[in-house]
């Protein structure tokens, strides 16, 4: 019994943070190439500054426990001016640490992120990547190649180095396990964190990534063309009737008919049975209405077509492709965007000017190398012992699903398809749109750190597996009813990639249990 309470002693010492000074110490703290300033912040005291951005969480910040905040600056080239913060647990550090990513063209603090982790016992860091503003707004980058870069990838890592030496200041030593986790293109500086600085993170969960971005930005501007003709554009008028007749081709394919297909890429529909046959209305399409939405579905300029299935609702095509209107869909703002303000460095560009094939080989020779995130060799970070997950929604409209199935097939291509599976898992989420919502299960703890079992929670799944060993195998999926976190509509196995939840045949479709992973 003695010995058994004296290893517990022993354990606590060992994994206890130490404290260094008081959180205003950090000031003094002696940098190169960057700044800092600290101070604490009582329980339930921080307010936002400003409104959440898309992807970012939202959070009642009055329930926050007191915390140091370290408020930095770097500036690694002449133009960079990036700034990050650190949030210090004042007491109940877990020694863990969270490095929380940003979704679109990045911009601002990820305050909600910082405070869901700060809650749950992590301290956390987030960036703006170099620029302030909306992160649907890319005019930022005209003149500024340098903080092209820092989107790029130098902001995340730099912010990494930063964060934990701000640790070891604070608590006199550094996190014991790493992780970082965002969806997007957060989803890409995942990637890009674990392809080019494997060191930075222990874990990385990467949500539905934009890692192929030229490519995927230059089939959204050949999208946005197209859909610029009043004569092919579809209205969101006419989307119920696209859904309805995808679901009716494939929703029971897999055995349950539940307003979900589980598997789009092997759903077989043929746009042309929604051709008008009399006079047009809101249940058929035109002509050049049915050659759109068949080149919706089609691959170009390398990246996959969209998938059925994730048509209607918010965070559906009314939202990322089609719009309110021509030119007012979110794939439209961020393809202009790209291209008018990065490309071509003019933030009066034109979009009708846009060649699909020139346009495209002048984004890869100007910009795969600062923005692609598409190295399949991860051999340093599976070297050094990383786990990767990455999770995509099959009805995702901004980023099709097929793109992250074509990364993971990359890496099992390089590195084998057994040695990939000791350090890689990808769940691909059946009704899930973009990063979350969507007709399908939608909640597997993406965007939060709380603590939770892991075959709830991604995220502890992950942290199961860097930190015992045990990897993840299906992941229970949740579906909530609107405005009720509390009420359970449906659950649903999730599960690693290329294995599907089947249906055994009995018992509750609503109900993971009666499903396994095959």
């Amino acid at each position: 019994m003695l010995r058994s309470k004296l290893r517990l002693v022993l354990l606590a010492l060992l994994t206890a943070p130490l404290f260094a000074g008081p959180c205003e110490n950090l000031a003094t703290v002696k940098t190169v190439g960057w700044t800092m300033t600290a101070g604490l912040v009582a329980a339930g005291a921080f307010q936002p500054s400003a409104a959440p951005q898309i992807g970012q969480a939202t959070i009642d910040y009055k329930k926050l426990p007191g915390f140091c905040r370290v408020q930095g600056v770097m500036q690694p080239s002449a133009d960079s001016h990036i700034e990050f913060e650190v949030w210090l647990p004042a007491s109940g550090w877990n020694g863990r640490y969270e490095g929380l990513g940003n979704g679109g063209f990045a911009g601002a603090i990820d305050f909600g992120g910082l405070a869901d982790a700060l809650a749950n016992g992590y301290a956390a860091s987030s960036t703006d990547t170099g620029h302030k503003g909306s992160a649907i707004d890319g005019r930022w980058a005209v003149g500024h190649i340098d903080k092209v870069t820092d989107f790029g990838y130098r902001a995340i890592h730099e912010t990494a180095e930063k964060a934990k030496a701000v640790m070891s200041s604070f608590y006199g030593n550094g996190p014991r396990r790493s992780y970082f986790s965002s969806c997007s293109n957060g989803g890409r500086e995942a990637l890009m964190e674990a392809q080019r600085f494997p060191a930075d993170y222990d874990g990385i969960l990467a949500g539905a990534p934009a890692n192929y971005w030229t490519r995927l930005l230059a089939s959204a501007m050949a999208d946005a063309l197209m859909l610029s003709d009043p004569a092919a554009y579809i209205p969101a008028a006419k989307l119920p009737a696209i859904q309805a007749a995808t679901m009716a081709a494939c929703d029971a394919r897999d055995g349950v008919k539940d307003g979900v297909i589980d598997e789009p890429s092997k759903c077989k529909f043929d746009p042309a049975q929604l051709l008008c046959k009399a006079s047009e209305s809101d249940s058929c399409l035109t002509a050049p209405q049915v050659a759109a939405l068949q080149k919706l579905y089609t691959a170009k300029q390398g990246f996959p077509g969209h998938l059925p299935g994730g048509e209607t609702g918010p965070n559906g095509w009314g939202d990322w492709i089609t719009g309110p209107a021509p030119g007012r869909s979110l794939m439209f703002a961020f393809g202009t965007g790209f291209f008018g303000n990065f490309v071509y460095q003019d933030a009066a560009w034109d979009f009708h000017t846009f060649q699909a094939d020139r346009g495209t080989k002048v984004a890869d020779d100007k910009f795969a190398l600062a923005l692609n995130a598409t190295d399949p060799d991860l051999k340093r970070f599976r070297d050094r012992g990383g786990k990767l997950i990455i999770y995509h929604g099959w009805a995702d409209a901004a980023i099709s699903a097929l793109n992250s199935i074509d990364y993971f097939k990359s890496v099992q291509q390089k590195m084998g398809a057994p040695q990939t599976g000791e350090f890689v898992r990808l769940y691909l989420a059946p009704g899930m749109a973009h990063c979350g919502g969507g007709p399908g299960p939608d909640d597997f703890g993406q965007g939060t750190v709380a603590p939770d079992a892991p075959q709830h929670s991604v995220s502890n799944a992950l942290e199961q597996w860097v930190e015992k060993g045990a990897a993840p195998n299906q992941i229970i999926a949740t579906k909530y009813k609107p405005g009720n976190p509390r009420s359970v509509v449906r659950t649903r196995p999730l599960c690693p990639y290329p294995q599907v939840a089947q249906y055994h045949g009995s018992g509750s479709t609503d109900d993971a249990a009666s499903f396994a992973c095959k």
